[in-house]
């Protein structure tokens, strides 16, 4: 690792698995002091923060509902007040909920909470950030390739909750542009999460439709993002990146 983030303060939202646990780990590994959230499950989190503090680097667990946004903003005030700074936002947690459109069967409350999860915790981690982030600091979200193309039905819903996230981090990046805070969408493909296995019995046709001809690993992810969070990323800002193996090309 190169330490180029060493001494940076980041808060990762929805880090107790997945990609964003495998996020908070890699920035640790760069040297950043590390908060992140979670909704559910204290050992998983409890896991990932000793996996933070093995770096020689401060963790802070905090349980939050993203669907809330009073919580949300609870949560960025909480981080800036325990370190003192914030430099870097990930917002890593989301829910997937699918639905065809017009289905009378379709569970509408989840699909709600959803786009509360997906966009409303968003906005309002960023919101709440914006006053409390540092000169020159990142704002980093994760999508979804379904955000720039829809393979299959039901994924409506999250589809949109995405592209509407890639659509606000475009729009935020000109806001923010004279702090020189960056402003980016990682797309994620087919990644190798408890979610979506790469063993999963859909697994070897998912694989078919990525160039690389495999699932991403949640480090992959990290590693964008760790990137995206590092001077080498200054001038990259309002842009959506895939990481997908090829799966929209």
């Amino acid at each position: 690792m190169t330490h180029v983030l060493k001494g940076k303060i980041a808060l990762v939202t929805g880090a107790s698995r997945g990609i964003g646990a495998a996020i908070a780990r890699r920035l640790a590994a760069e040297g950043v002091d590390v908060a992140f959230s979670y909704s559910q499950s204290p050992e998983r989190a409890q896991a990932v923060l000793l996996d933070i503090q093995a770096h020689g680097v401060k963790g802070l667990a905090i349980a939050a509902d993203q669907s809330n946004s009073a919580a949300v903003t609870a949560l960025v005030e909480k981080v800036h007040a325990h370190f003192g700074r914030l430099d870097i936002l990930v917002n890593s947690a989301g829910v997937f909920v699918t639905g065809v459109v017009g289905d009378p069967l379709a569970d509408i409350a989840e699909l709600d909470r959803q786009h509360a999860i997906n966009v409303g915790g968003v906005v309002a981690a960023v919101r709440a950030a914006v006053p409390l982030l540092s000169e020159g600091g990142r704002i980093i979200s994760i999508g979804t390739m379904f955000a720039s193309r829809a393979p299959f039905p039901g994924i409506g819903d999250y589809a949109a909750t995405k592209a509407a996230v890639a659509a606000y981090s475009r729009a935020w990046a000109r806001d923010l542009g004279s702090r020189n805070i960056t402003v980016n969408t990682v797309q994620p493909g087919p990644i190798n999460t408890e979610m979506n296995p790469e063993t999963s019995d859909v697994a070897p046709m998912v694989k078919q439709m990525t160039a690389l001809g495999r699932y991403g690993q949640p480090e992959e992810i990290a590693g964008v993002v760790a990137f995206l969070a590092g001077p080498d990323a200054a001038y990259i800002t309002g842009a959506t990146l895939n990481v997908d193996g090829g799966q929209n090309s």
